[in-house]
């Protein structure tokens, strides 16, 4: 049963107020003090919530988190490129160590989170949270926000996050981030067809979407233009030696197309008879073009001007002006082209795809509710990231956005790095999240049947595990501490330490020993050291002259946690 803190501090208050009114005598007084105490035990909604306290909030009180590597799910398709991450466990405890090592590094976090339907989505200290629990809300928000602050703080200066949500959350999730990251970094909210109507209730509306909220870290990020879809490719149906391109006119249209808003765009082009042509706006004005005659001149020069005869226009004059049945038109190609990003997502594929797609690649029937469509992530991923970004998601569930990172990555030569979170309820990060991006990196499914190519990829697989915040003989927190440290190490920097090319050395003991070692200085490229090591000059020469990188170990990996136990 979850610790509910806010009733804890309220009957604290209520009894303290109930202290006071013993000794007090005057009316007026006693009265206040009660309108305070019906204050106290109204129920609040809203940003004022029922704040819960989890068991894993319980435990961190007592034990650390740390990470184990399970070496034997290890992928690795060319040991040279980054490693992305699977971290198995709950959220939090991977959030917490994640915010040692990613602080201020994460440039897009996409997550689903439960959508706390009231049907079975939503697990609260192990317990399954339906609609009946009248404190369903408070404790779903209180989830939320204690990870959504975490979410933050991982976020890049120029990072933004992404939240699928449907009705149920939708309104009070708004609430909680515009309080987290600031109403002013709203960057939208995307409306997705979900393909499907849920809702079995005649006298209730169905849905047939789901939201997307969409909030940056601060004003710096930078939205992109979204891929045109098959339906927007149609527009272009000429082609040249550049490619297919489509046309529009030269002439401004829409606000501000009138000669006197930019005179200098007002002037003559010559048409395929010789003639001299000028803008006419639609109500029998003159008009301006789109560009300065520099730019048109250099327009022209490159073959991007089109002229189109209408034999049956307005014979006007303006200013001695005459209209001309020739117009001009200025050619825009398909390659490389994007449309600003609108918040209706409908010409992608559905859920039932993507549960059709997960099957495929997993090879068989499985047990998993509504998949999100890796179109959809892929799409998010195109307008927020660049080539080395660093995208997490800590509700991974079946690993839709590792899939989209991998193929987006193939797609444009791109370099970014996954970090997946999840926990292994009914085993879905070993059967699922994993299988799913093993089939998709080798190209073969867990029956060995043949799904792809695959796609060149590393992966380390943790599990979370946690140790004792004591430090006494049979359990001595440094000590205990300085075997995860490998592990921080290699999340942090997407490496594998193989202790060959890359090395960690904790003592000057042993960084004694392996400088009298020259065949392993000679292969050793990267060195981490500890703080503690003070390394001398002829150390220092030998390891400059053989190439050898030296990083001290961060001291803020478990630097906290040690000072707070000794």
């Amino acid at each position: 049963m979850s610790t509910n803190l806010s009733k804890i501090k309220r009957d604290k208050m209520l009894e303290t107020i109930s202290k006071i009114k013993e000794n007090i005598n005057d009316d007026e007084t006693l009265k206040n003090l009660s309108l305070i105490e019906y204050e106290l035990t109204k129920k609040k909604y809203g940003l004022v919530w029922e704040e819960h306290e989890e068991k894993v909030d319980e435990e961190l009180k007592t034990q650390i988190p740390t990470f184990e590597e399970i070496v034997e799910n290890e992928i690795t398709s060319n040991p040279n490129d980054n490693y992305n991450f699977i971290l198995e466990g709950d959220n939090l405890h991977s959030l917490y160590l994640l915010e040692k090592t990613h602080n201020g590094k994460i440039d897009v976090i996409y997550i689903d989170p439960p959508y706390n339907t009231g049907n079975k989505d939503f697990i609260y200290n192990d317990q399954i949270i339906n609609s009946e629990d009248g404190f369903r809300h408070s404790k779903w928000l209180s989830f939320m926000e204690h990870r959504l602050k975490i979410a933050k703080k991982l976020l890049s200066n120029k990072g933004v996050i992404f939240i699928s949500i449907d009705d149920n959350e939708f309104a009070p999730l708004r609430m909680l981030c515009d309080e987290i990251f600031d109403e002013r970094n709203f960057v939208g909210c995307i409306c997705r067809a979900t393909g499907t109507t849920t809702g079995q209730d005649a006298n209730k509306i169905g849905s047939s979407l789901d939201y997307c909220l969409v909030y940056s870290r601060t004003s710096n990020f930078k939205l992109k233009g979204i891929p045109l879809s098959e339906k927007d490719l149609k527009r272009f149906k000429d082609e040249d030696e550049k490619g297919k391109y489509s046309t529009l006119q030269l002439r401004k249209t829409g606000n501000e197309d009138r000669r006197e808003n930019r005179p200098n765009m007002f002037y003559p082009v010559i048409a395929p008879d010789g003639t001299n042509v000028y803008p006419f706006g639609p109500s029998d004005y003159l008009s301006r073009w789109r560009v300065a005659e520099e730019t048109y001149n250099n327009l022209l020069k490159d073959n991007m001007i089109v002229w189109k005869k209408k034999e049956k226009y307005k014979k006007i004059t303006i200013d001695g002006i005459k209209s001309s049945p020739w117009i001009p038109y200025v050619k825009y190609y398909a390659k490389g082209r994007t449309k600003q990003v609108s918040n209706l997502f409908q010409d992608i594929e559905g859920n039932k795809k993507a549960s059709l797609d997960l099957k495929n690649i997993i090879g068989k029937e499985i047990k998993f509710d509504y998949p999100k469509p890796v179109e959809f992530i892929n799409i998010l991923l195109r307008i927020s990231s660049e080539k080395n970004s660093k995208v997490l998601d800590f509700f991974a569930g079946s690993g839709t956005t590792a899939q989209a990172v991998l193929e987006l990555n193939k797609e444009d030569g791109g370099n970014r790095q996954f970090i997946l979170c999840t926990n292994n309820e009914n085993n879905i990060c070993e059967d699922i999240t994993y299988q799913r991006i093993k089939t998709v990196i080798t190209g073969k499914r867990k029956d060995n049947s043949v799904y792809s190519d695959g796609i060149s990829a590393n992966l380390k697989y943790y599990r979370t595990t946690y140790i004792p915040r004591l430090n006494t003989e049979e359990e001595n927190i440094q000590e205990n501490l300085l075997l995860n440290i490998k592990n921080l190490i290699q999340l942090e920097n997407g490496i594998n330490i193989d202790d060959k090319k890359i090395r960690v050395i904790f003592d000057e003991k042993t960084i004694d020993e392996f400088s009298t070692k020259i065949d392993e200085v000679i292969e050793c490229e990267k060195l981490y050291i500890s703080s503690d090591i003070l390394l001398t000059a002829k150390q220092t020469k030998l390891f400059k002259d053989n190439n050898i990188e030296i990083f001290v170990i961060p001291e803020y990996y478990f630097d906290e946690e040690i000072k707070e136990v000794q």
